[in-house]
């Protein structure tokens, strides 16, 4: 997928961790496992949309934090 920014994500959870209040080096390996699945799951699909998109991300996350993934997926939403 040509649309996925690797970078713009990994800077966007990096600032989601952050506000959650986990320490950055946990963060760092969380985000790396996170994206380097991602990629492995958007190279079999030819179109994804974005909701498809927060949604691997989030499930994703998960594994390793749920508050992140939460809050990730839910950014739009959380006042």
């Amino acid at each position: 997928m040509k649309d996925f920014d690797e970078k713009a994500l990994t800077k966007e959870l990096k600032i989601d961790a952050k506000a959650v209040g986990i320490p950055i080096g946990a963060a760092e390996v969380f985000i790396e496992k996170t994206v380097k699945a991602v990629k492995k799951s958007l190279k079999t699909k030819n179109t994804i949309t974005n909701n498809d998109l927060k949604r691997l991300v989030a499930k994703e996350l998960k594994k390793y934090n749920t508050d992140l993934a939460y809050v990730y997926k839910n950014r739009d939403k959380i006042i």
